[in-house]
C-alpha cells in the first residue's frame, strides 16, 4: 500500500518540483552556454560548469531523494544512508568550486601579466578533478563508518529483531550530528567560506588600487580591465553571498541539535532551511543572465536558434472562385 501523503506534504512536493523545474534547465542552459561561446572558456568559466554540473544534480538527484525521504518510506539502514550522502557530495562539490573560482579571480589581479602562463586550461582541469574527488570522500565518509548505526542498531535488537535494520528512512536517523557540525561545517564548510570572504575582499582592494594607480596590465587600457574584472568579481561575490544566505540556516539547525538536544525547532523553520539549501541550486544562472553580459548574449541566442518560434513562410495557395495572379 503506498504511503499517505498529506496535503503538507504534497505543497512540499510541490515546491520541491518547481525547484528542480528550475535548476535543471536553467544550469543546462550555463553549461550548454561555455560550450557555444569560445569567450566563456577561460578558467573561471569551466569552474562555473563544474557548480552548474552539482547544481543539475541537486536538481535531478538530490531533490527526487529528498522528496522519498520526507514520505517516509521503510529501508534497510544503509540504503537510507546511500540516499543521504548524495547531498553532502554536491554541497562540497559546490564549495570547493566557488573557492577555485575566488582564488581565480584573485589570480588574475595579483598576477594580470602571467595569469594565462599560471592558470592554465589543463591545470583548471586538474583542479575540478581534485575537488570532485575530495567531494566524493568528505560527503561519503558517513559511508565508511561515521554515521548513526551503532545507535540505530540497539533500538533495533532491543526489540528483539534481528539482521540489518529496517528503519523509517530520515536525514538525522542515519547521518551523525558530530559528522554534520564538527566535520562538515567546522571543517569543509565554514573556513572555506570565511576564506573566500577574505579572498574578495583583497580582490576588491587590489582592483581599487590598481583603478587608482592607473597601472597598465595585460590590457592596453587598465581602466576598462580592472574595470571588467571588478564587474565580474562583484558578480562572483554576490554567488557566494547568495551560497552562504542559503546554506547557513540549515547548518545553524544542526548546530543547535547537536548541542541543545531539547530544543524544539519548528518545522516550519526546517523546511525554510531546506528550500532554500535547494533553491540554491536555482538561482546562479538568474544571477549570470542578469549581472555577466557574455552569458547574458550567449543566453538569448541560445533562445533565438533553438526555442524561439519562427514564424512560418506564407504559402501561396488559389484563393477559390479567384484567380492566381502571374
Amino acid at each position: 500500500m503506498p504511503p499517505y501523503i498529506s496535503a503538507f506534504q504534497a505543497a512540499y512536493i510541490g515546491i520541491e518540483v518547481l525547484i528542480a523545474l528550475v535548476s535543471v534547465p536553467g544550469n543546462v542552459l550555463v553549461i550548454w552556454a561555455v560550450k557555444v561561446n569560445q569567450a566563456l572558456r577561460d578558467a573561471t568559466f569551466c569552474f562555473i560548469v563544474s557548480l552548474a554540473v552539482a547544481d543539475v544534480a541537486v536538481g535531478a538527484l538530490v531533490i527526487p531523494l529528498a522528496i522519498l525521504i520526507n514520505i517516509g518510506p521503510q529501508t534497510y539502514f544503509h540504503t537510507c544512508l546511500m540516499v543521504a550522502c548524495p547531498v553532502l557530495i554536491l554541497t562540497q562539490s559546490s564549495i570547493l568550486a566557488l573557492l577555485a573560482i575566488a582564488v581565480d579571480r584573485y589570480l588574475r589581479v595579483k598576477i594580470p601579466l602571467r595569469y594565462k602562463t599560471v592558470v592554465t586550461q589543463r591545470r583548471a582541469a586538474v583542479a575540478i578533478a581534485g575537488c570532485w574527488i575530495l567531494s566524493l570522500v568528505v560527503g561519503l565518509t558517513p559511508m565508511f563508518g561515521w554515521n548513526n548505526l551503532s545507535e540505530v542498531e540497539q533500538a533495533w535488537i532491543a526489540n528483539g529483531s534481528v539482521g540489518e535494520p529496517v528503519i523509517k528512512c530520515e536525514f538525522e536517523k542515519v547521518i551523525s550530528m558530530e559528522y554534520m557540525v564538527y566535520f562538515n561545517f567546522f571543517v569543509w564548510v565554514l573556513p572555506p567560506l570565511l576564506l573566500m570572504v577574505l579572498i574578495y575582499l583583497e580582490v576588491f582592494y587590489l582592483i581599487r588600487k590598481q583603478l587608482n594607480k592607473k597601472v597598465s596590465a595585460s590590457s592596453g587600457d587598465p581602466q576598462k580591465y580592472y574595470g571588467k574584472e571588478l564587474k565580474i568579481a562583484k558578480s562572483l561575490a554576490l554567488i557566494l553571498f547568495l551560497f552562504a544566505l542559503s546554506w547557513l540556516p540549515l547548518h545553524i539547525l544542526n548546530c543547535i541539535t547537536l548541542f541543545c538536544p531539547t530544543c524544539q525547532k519548528p518545522s516550519i523553520l526546517i523546511y525554510i532551511a531546506i528550500f532554500l539549501t535547494h533553491g540554491n541550486s536555482a538561482m546562479n544562472p538568474i544571477v549570470y543572465a542578469f549581472r555577466i553580459h557574455k552569458f547574458r548574449v550567449t543566453f538569448l541566442k541560445i533562445w533565438n536558434d533553438h526555442f524561439r518560434c519562427q514564424p512560418k513562410p506564407p504559402i501561396e495557395e488559389d484563393i477559390p472562385g479567384e484567380k492566381a495572379d502571374d
